[in-house]
């Protein structure tokens, strides 16, 4: 569609250079965008997110955009050559640079696709954005660190890509109890983590969701909605504004409401190939 459609885009949402709706996570559940931040050029140490915040909004109020439930962007300036098509080169210069303390911008209660049944209704549930501007912050972890002791409930834990663990959780039975075991997990992890793995997805099968970059996408943000299912290390509310100090944590467990998972039937797979084998 991008192809097809050229610049018309970047003409209908200025200061937009690409926007990218990720296949492997649903198409509508990720977004990644990459835009300018011009509002104060003359600020270098301490830059920070602003025009990426407008087109932002420009982005979650336009067509097909709006279904966005998680949309990544950043500041061409920060990285020219930075492209929405190599994801996982663009999942790390956002995890090298967000602020959780600031960067967090959510939007609850409100419309979301109707094929996305993370929401707490039809087409009813939230979304988030993650604004990222400015120099490097930190420097992603490749290796689970040695002192990382989880308590009991999540026996297991892997690196999916830089800067992200996954961690293995019993089966997500209640929002109450999930709140609680978020709680008793943040309070395990080190305020320090988050200056290597940022990302933290809580899930069924943590071996599975790291095998492979898809695997990752699909679980983390199809199987999450942002106003439930976010939580953070020393997390805070400060003037209706959400951060957490260390690491930011998604609970991207299957939920009771969420549609199956499709499961192939070898069966009818295999008639299906011997079928196509006669054509």
């Amino acid at each position: 569609i991008h192809d097809m459609t050229g610049s018309a885009i970047r003409d209908e949402l200025p200061g937009v250079h690409e926007v990218h709706a990720v296949d492997a996570a649903g198409v509508h559940p990720l977004l990644l965008a990459i835009g300018s931040e011009r509002y104060t050029p003359y600020l270098q140490e301490d830059r920070r997110p602003a025009e990426l915040l407008t087109i932002s909004n420009h982005i979650l109020g336009t067509g097909q955009l709006s279904l966005a439930k998680f949309l990544f962007i950043a500041a061409r300036e920060d990285s020219p050559e930075l492209t929405t098509h190599q994801e996982r080169l663009f999942f790390q210069h956002i995890l090298e640079r967000i602020d959780l303390t600031r960067d967090l911008h959510f939007h609850t209660k409100t419309s979301i696709d109707t094929l996305d049944y993370s929401g707490d209704g039809l087409n009813t549930g939230s979304k988030i954005v993650f604004a990222a501007a400015g120099p490097k912050i930190r420097s992603l972890g490749n290796t689970v660190p040695a002192s990382l002791e989880l308590p009991d409930g999540f026996p297991a834990v892997h690196v999916a890509l830089p800067g992200v663990l996954t961690i293995s959780a019993k089966p997500f039975s209640s929002y109450e109890q999930a709140r609680a075991q978020m709680l008793h997990l943040s309070q395990h992890i080190p305020l320090e983590l988050a200056q290597t793995f940022p990302l933290i997805i809580v899930c069924d099968d943590a071996a599975f969701t790291a095998e492979t970059f898809n695997n990752w996408v699909w679980v983390s943000f199809t199987r999450s909605n942002p106003s439930h299912d976010i939580y953070g290390v020393q997390a805070f509310q400060e003037n209706k504004h959400w951060g957490c100090q260390g690491s930011l944590i998604i609970d991207a467990r299957i939920k009771p409401h969420h549609a199956p998972v499709l499961e192939l039937d070898p069966a009818v797979e295999k008639r299906v190939d011997a079928l196509l084998s006669r054509l």
